[in-house]
């Protein structure tokens, strides 16, 4: 089941699958004549790459362009339809997204949506996904693609057009840090926890912890990645940070410290948790449930452990005071704070 749910090469290292279904941006319409795709994005709640989708989704006010459904981790290790308000026991916090029913196609889960294609599909069914409702195809399914093509390719029907997560001249920057963060932090946590060697694993825990030494120093000057302004490379580390201490820390064996323990990296999430609409993407007791219960090969019991304290609402609702390090003259510009 293990080299199932992890492949791994033959050191030992876990080896993500590539994502199959790329967002061609260049096909996009781009007249009133031809009308953008009917888009409907799946999404699951512990997932740290759905939840970049979520985000961005969020922030640019594309919520009524592009509806969303929301699966659930089910015990075969794929992603399930179910309603929340019938049964379910992943508590909404605050106002959080909480899981759904299939609103686009009616489905049981995720591969039933993946099978809908002219032809069938058997290939891995992995979110987040943005399916094209009238063509009934996965437009994509890679994060990252998704997350550029939400940031700037429906600011025509967006309700936040302003805001650029990616502007032309920090594009540069937001790739290098991203080059550094994905290998060693987004998937360097997946390769501590999924490794299958002793070589595999140290070599793994000592990126990830070196990267976030380095990254915490760099937070000590600037208050995102990328200088003043929120990019797409701080959305993709804040979705692992967010569950770093909730899950990695003990599940993924990542254990030399936690977030809360970088004075620097802590107040970052916090910052970054506490822009409007963010909050509500990070239904933390889902993403607790999602690895603990369901992640049988590393959790045989199940059992999910309280929640640590510097991970709940009400601390990551602490005032961050990172606004100091901020030159611009009106640091609300495109998304605001709370």
């Amino acid at each position: 089941m293990m080299s199932q749910l992890a492949p791994s090469d033959h050191s030992g290292s876990y080896s993500r699958p590539p994502s199959k279904f790329r967002a061609n941006f260049k096909s996009l319409p781009t007249s009133r004549q031809n009308p953008l795709p009917r888009l409907h994005l799946y999404a699951a709640l512990p997932c740290p790459w759905a939840h970049r989708a979520l985000i961005v989704r969020a922030l640019k006010g594309l919520e009524d362009f592009v509806p969303v459904s929301i699966a659930s981790p089910g015990i075969d290790g794929s992603w399930e339809f179910i309603d929340a308000r019938e049964g379910n026991d992943v508590v909404d916090n605050g106002g959080a997204l909480a899981p759904s029913l299939d609103m686009a196609n009616g489905c049981r889960s995720i591969r039933e949506v993946y099978r809908l294609m002219a032809g069938g599909y058997d290939g891995r069914s992995t979110v987040p996904m943005l399916w094209d409702v009238e063509r009934r195809v996965v437009f994509c399914n890679e994060s990252y693609d998704i997350i550029e093509l939400f940031n700037s390719g429906f600011n025509n029907v967006a309700g936040n057009p302003v805001l650029d997560l990616c502007p032309p001249s920090l594009k540069g920057k937001i790739e290098e840090w991203n080059a550094v963060i994905y290998p060693n932090v987004n998937n360097g946590v997946y390769r501590c926890g999924f490794a299958q060697s002793q070589e595999a694993y140290d070599l793994a825990v000592n990126g990830l912890f070196s990267t976030l030494d380095m990254v915490d120093d760099h937070l000590a000057d600037s208050r995102y990645l990328c200088g003043d302004v929120l990019t797409l490379a701080d959305i993709c580390l804040f979705t692992t940070l967010i569950r770093f201490d909730l899950v990695y820390n003990v599940l993924f064996k990542c254990t030399k410290k936690k977030v809360v323990e970088y004075s620097n990296l802590h107040a970052y999430m916090r910052d970054i948790y506490q822009i409007p609409k963010v909050a509500a993407t990070c239904n933390l007791n889902a993403m607790m449930d999602g690895y603990y219960k369901f992640l049988f090969p590393l959790n045989p019991g199940n059992i999910r452990p309280v929640m640590p304290s510097g991970s709940e609402h009400a601390i990551l609702s602490k005032p961050h005071n990172r606004e100091s390090l901020s030159s611009l003259a009106e640091q609300r510009v495109g998304y605001g704070h709370a």
